[in-house]
């Protein structure tokens, strides 16, 4: 409380220097009483001549510094580098002494405004302490800067002395190599280095702010480090975790020393928990009759935040789970040929997007009951809208397929549709700004937001003509030279086609997501031209690209059940169950009255089996519901609900699908799903 008094007093003396010391401490005296009349009135008035003999020593030492710096500048004895060297040190402590005045002064201010306001106004406190913060950050960062500022100087101190005492020694020849090591070491780091801090501290949109650096001792068990110890983590040696006042946890990505080797141990030991907790439970549900993918499911509810919470980086977990889903549908496309695409794609687009229309108006039926806001019915109905296309290719692997004159597949048709959602997922990914602006209820940015729409369409349907396009080029003069190509190079040695297999996918993946298209559309597309060059050529690729898809499918599948909570699915048990069932059994009648309107007559009976494979939510709506939770257009609690039901009606998608093949389709066919 001192303190803030001889602050105050500071502020007042700077800022009427007409009036004598004296009143200024009596009027100090009169804002915060904290001591008796006498006592107060001596210690400030004190305090004020102590803080003004401060200032102008402080003048004086500025002074001495310049005049110093001038004095180096006209030093002859000195070399141009040791000259910007020495007089950079001496305007390091310089502005070391004008940034204390200047937080002297800031917490003056800071003071006035807290005293003008009031204490029952939670929003002013609110601003205050957030200014306060602010100040904080700034005032760390430019103290941050200025140790870096002199660890450098202290380094090149060394390295002078160094020198010094080299110049009085002979050096032997290995003493010599050495030092030519140490010059080209320090070119290396100047080159390499990126100053991304600096570089990036000034760009719109970066906030500072205050996080905890952990570093793991597991050598010593937590103990307290040694010296040595203390200096890795000064020197960014070690691979620690950061954790931000939201609690959000960040692990190293690029360390700036990149001549130094590194590996994420928290994500090794991640991947090896998945793996071998993922045996078990396949098995088990192998040997009760259920998918194996649903052990992998229940893995990960057991090492998630539900479970055990082993998992360190669910981050990059899910990430290698995203490739699971790309080569995942690049098998589908293997197993695609030109002449079943130019069968079904009327009725997968057409079909696809009924089924979104149809969900999105019941949406907004819903939603007008309820009294629940469009934007939040919208964003809802079309997130429960997309089916899982990982999961239903499981389903359909392994059986073949009868189709009889005149007759559609219903593989085809299924896996037609399920592409289609993945573009209308892209699309919508594209809307979501829209939605957000649509959330303020401004009539001018709803305008807006649909011309923008508008324009999104447009653009979709141009960067999908050019895709296609660049399908039939690929298809006419390059996919065929290309894989005999690899199959040549491929002869004793895989690595080659493997290699070759994987740089197309992620070619076709690459080209979709430029254009602003799904990228799971690029890899189905890439299996489809694939499949153009014979069934010979479809095998051989199959055989080699389907172990690392099922490796990938496995922690694909794994990092869904990172985001199952058992507890709270047991606390909303009865109302979860209620709308996992409605919502099922909504998207079976609706696929099944959409399929009706659009298959030919002969090829009706199989809108049973493509409505069951169409009767659950998507594991995409856990990426769209994180999104829209953090841009507000819903709640948490309709995020959680989101998430149960998409989980649930995943789980209960064998069941329907099994009731389904057995009575929905002829009994032909019924053979080779078995």
């Amino acid at each position: 409380m001192q303190l803030l008094c001889w602050l105050l007093c500071l502020a007042l003396t700077e800022a009427l220097p007409a009036v004598p010391k004296e009143q200024v401490a009596r009027h100090a005296v009169k804002l915060y009483r904290s001591k008796g009349p006498a006592h107060g009135h001596r210690w400030l008035t004190n305090n004020c001549k102590l803080l003004v003999g401060l200032l102008r020593q402080k003048n004086v030492v500025i002074h001495k510094l310049a005049a110093a710096a001038k004095a180096v500048g006209r030093d002859q004895n000195l070399s141009e580098p040791e000259k910007l060297f020495q007089v950079h040190t001496l305007e390091v402590f310089q502005k070391e002494l004008n940034e204390s005045e200047h937080l002297v002064f800031q917490a003056v201010h800071g003071l006035q405004r807290v005293l003008q306001g009031d204490y029952r106004d939670v929003v002013n406190m609110k601003e205050s302490s957030r200014q306060r913060l602010e100040a904080l950050r700034e005032a760390a960062i430019k103290e941050e800067q200025e140790y870096m500022e002199l660890v450098a100087a202290e380094k090149h101190q060394q390295e002078a002395l160094k020198n010094a005492l080299d110049k009085n020694k002979t050096l032997t020849i290995l003493e010599e190599i050495l030092e030519d090591v140490r010059k080209a070491a320090d070119r290396l780091e100047e080159e390499i280095e990126e100053h991304a801090f600096d570089n990036n501290k000034q760009m719109k949109g970066v906030n500072v702010e205050a996080v905890l650096r952990v570093e793991e001792d597991e050598e010593k068990g937590g103990k307290a480090k040694n010296k040595s110890a203390q200096k890795e983590v000064e020197d960014d040696l070690g691979l620690s975790m950061l954790i931000d006042s939201q609690n959000n946890q960040y692990v190293l990505t690029k360390p700036r020393d990149s001549t130094m080797p590194r590996a994420d141990h928290h994500f090794i030991k991640d991947l090896v928990s998945v793996v071998m907790l993922s045996l078990p439970c396949g098995w088990v549900c192998s040997l009760v009759g259920l998918p194996p993918m649903f052990g992998y499911i229940i893995c990960g509810v057991l090492l998630g935040p539900s479970g055990l919470n082993s998992i360190k980086s669910p981050v990059q977990v899910e990430t290698l789970g995203e490739l699971g889903v790309f080569f995942t549908l690049f098998v589908v496309g293997l197993e695609f040929s030109p002449e079943r695409l130019r069968k079904v794609w009327k009725t997968s687009v057409q079909g696809s997007c009924y089924l979104s229309l149809l969900m999105v108006g019941a949406g907004l039926l819903w939603g007008q009951l309820l009294h629940i806001r469009p934007t939040q019915t919208v964003f809802v109905s079309t997130c429960l809208s997309l089916s899982s296309t990982p999961l239903v290719s499981r389903f359909l692997a392994g059986g073949s397929r009868v189709e009889r004159e005149g007759e559609l597949d219903y593989s085809s048709v299924l896996l037609g549709m399920l592409v289609m959602q993945d573009v209308q997922l892209g699309l919508f990914i594209a809307v979501m700004p829209t939605l957000i602006q649509a959330q303020s209820g401004d009539l001018d940015s709803l305008l807006y937001g649909g011309l923008r729409v508008l324009k999104l369409l447009t653009q979709v349907l141009v960067s999908l003509g050019a895709v296609l396009l660049l399908c039939l080029l690929l298809r006419s003069f390059l996919i065929g030279p290309f894989y005999k190509k690899l199959h040549a190079e491929s002869k004793g040695n895989k690595e080659i086609l493997v290699l070759g297999m994987a740089a197309f996918v992620f070619f076709m993946l690459t080209v979709t997501e430029f254009l602003d298209v799904s990228m799971e559309l690029g890899c189905f597309l890439a299996g489809a031209l694939l499949s153009s060059q014979g069934h010979m050529v479809t095998a051989e690729v199959m055989g080699c690209i389907e172990p690392i898809r099922d490796f990938l499918a496995i922690i694909f599948f794994a990092s869904i059940g990172l985001h199952v909570f058992p507890t709270f699915v047991l606390y909303e048990l009865t109302i979860l169950l209620v709308l996992t069932l409605t919502l099922v059994i909504m998207k079976f009648v609706m696929a099944v009255l959409v399929l009706s309107t659009i298959l030919p007559p002969g090829s009706r009976h199989i809108r049973w089996i493509v409505s069951a494979g169409l009767a659950q939510v998507s594991e995409f709506s856990f990426v769209l519901g994180s999104r829209a939770r953090r841009a507000g257009i819903i709640s948490r609690e309709v995020y959680l609900l989101v998430l149960s039901v998409t989980t649930l009606s995943l789980l209960l998608a064998p069941l329907l699908w099994r009731i389904t093949t057995h009575r929905g389709i002829p009994r032909t066919e019924r053979k080779t799903l078995t």
